[in-house]
């Protein structure tokens, strides 16, 4: 939030837009270098052959990420027109291509580590160290680096990401000793890795493909509009990619046991989970919409809609996500059919959508939330589709939704609304009062009528209580 709120005020709408289109082509070149290792390394670790060293896989991976990042990233540093299609400065635009390279190396390490359950390290480099560097050198370089302030921040967040989540990694399993590069194992684990690197890649393409959208059809200055939207609804996103480095070794460690009632019942656990927390950052974010955004800046109120649709979309598309977390091990194929079937449907049913709201004669800041109706319906439609298919699967109930959540939301609803009927003038109030009373509102309910014994558990030591399974 201090990033976005110094990038909002300071470089203003035209200037993130830019970035936003540089940035999304740079996670995207990141996401294929990882080939997939974000998930599959955990089996590979878990099916390592008897006399194969865990640091030796872990190594095999990072150089497979590695390779692929160079690969990538000279392309991008070649053709920098790909990340910048408004066109290419003198300054360090060319250079950012480089970046791909320590997202790359991060995102591996902390999946070693999750798969020795080290959650702490993920934590410290992803919510800890990038966040509040990339918000310190946002505002340093404003005053030395203005034209590259946004890159420049961006890069140097990353790679102190890298570096926090490569020393423990070091620390927990040792030095490499007698590890040597084959071509052919590597070439072996990015062949056996494609599918899972396919559903990632279509995963991350249906939450940012409404960017490549969007500098399509609209100025830079509504894709930076849309963009600041985009990152505040990615915080529910994020609640739920905290619960991945978890659940992918107990999901891989029960498939070897082959308890599918143990599948079914992480899935719908960790989905009410997921689901209710982001629930309340969509609540949130939504009911005081004009007021969230307007602390970015007065200019990213028009995005209030966009941010409204984007945030109720992660909250529908939680039992999807929850439900792809066991697919991509038990149907690979399968699940990555559904996600290029339902990424198509969303491009399409994001152009229909502004077209038809530019033929109804709506101004260009309506018809940019196009592509946010899309995602929220194609997520909706693609949560019902997965966890029917693993419903099937593991012959048991999965879906994590509980009909009491839907009285939370009422609930707070109610209580949220009542403070937006204040004056404009006490917008403030929306932000300090109301907010800590919707979710006061929603938090009753669900601890009183939603939440389940296993569930409660999380919150208070009870005499005697079994382990959870997850």
């Amino acid at each position: 939030m201090p990033f976005l709120f110094v990038a909002g005020r300071l470089y203003g709408p035209d200037a993130v837009g830019r970035y936003a289109l540089a940035v999304v082509v740079i996670e995207l070149g990141a996401l294929i270098a990882t080939l997939g290792l974000k998930r599959g390394l955990a089996l590979a670790l878990a099916e390592a052959p008897e006399g194969r060293e865990d640091v030796c896989i872990v190594w095999d991976a990072l150089l497979l990420a590695l390779v692929a990042a160079l690969a990538i990233g000279g392309l991008l540093f070649a053709v920098p027109q790909i990340m910048f299609p408004d066109g290419v400065t003198d300054g360090f635009d060319r250079w950012f291509a480089l970046t791909i390279i320590p997202i790359a190396l991060s995102d591996v390490a902390l999946a070693a580590l999750a798969y020795r359950r080290n959650i702490k390290a993920s934590v410290t480099a992803r919510a800890i160290v990038e966040p509040w560097t990339i918000s310190a050198a946002v505002l340093l370089y404003y005053y030395i680096a203005r034209d590259d302030g946004l890159t420049l921040a961006y890069m140097t967040a990353l790679t102190a990401a890298m570096v926090a989540s490569l020393i423990p990694m070091m620390r927990s399993y040792g030095r490499p000793r007698g590890w040597r590069p084959h071509l052919g194992r590597v070439a072996a684990m990015a062949r056996r890795n494609a599918p899972l690197a396919g559903a990632e890649t279509i995963e991350w393409g249906t939450r940012n493909v409404d960017r490549f959208i969007l500098g399509i059809m609209f100025e830079p200055k509504l894709v930076g509009i849309y963009y600041m939207a985009q990152q505040i609804s990615s915080i529910p996103q994020k609640l739920k990619s905290s619960f991945d480095p978890i659940l992918g070794p107990v999901i891989t460690q029960s498939l070897a046991k082959n308890d599918r009632v143990a599948i079914a019942q992480q899935v719908r656990q960790v989905g009410f989970w997921i689901m209710s927390a982001q629930a309340i950052v969509a609540l949130m974010g939504s009911i005081p919409g004009e007021a969230v955004m307007g602390l970015i800046g007065p200019q990213f109120v028009y995005g209030t809609a966009a941010l409204g649709f984007l945030l109720w979309g992660e909250v529908l598309a939680t039992q999807g996500a929850v439900s792809e977390a066991a697919l991509v091990y038990m149907a690979r194929h399968r699940n990555l059919a559904i996600s290029v079937a339902m990424l198509a449907f969303q491009i399409a049913l994001s152009f229909a959508l502004i077209y038809t709201i530019r033929w109804a004669g709506f101004p260009d800041n309506y018809q940019a939330a196009g592509p946010a109706i899309a995602l929220m319906l194609s997520l909706t439609l693609t949560s019902l589709i997965k966890a029917s298919v693993l419903r099937r699967m593991l012959g048991a109930p999965v879906m994590a939704w509980r009909w009491s959540f839907l009285a939370a939301i009422v609930a707070s609803v109610a209580v949220g609304t009542l403070f937006t009927l204040l004056p404009k003038r006490f917008e403030w109030v929306e932000l300090v009062a109301g907010e800590p009373a919707l979710v006061a509102g929603f938090l009753f309910v669900v601890w009183r009528w939603s939440f389940k014994p296993e569930d409660r558990t999380l919150f208070q030591k009870l005499p005697g209580a079994e382990p959870l399974a997850v």
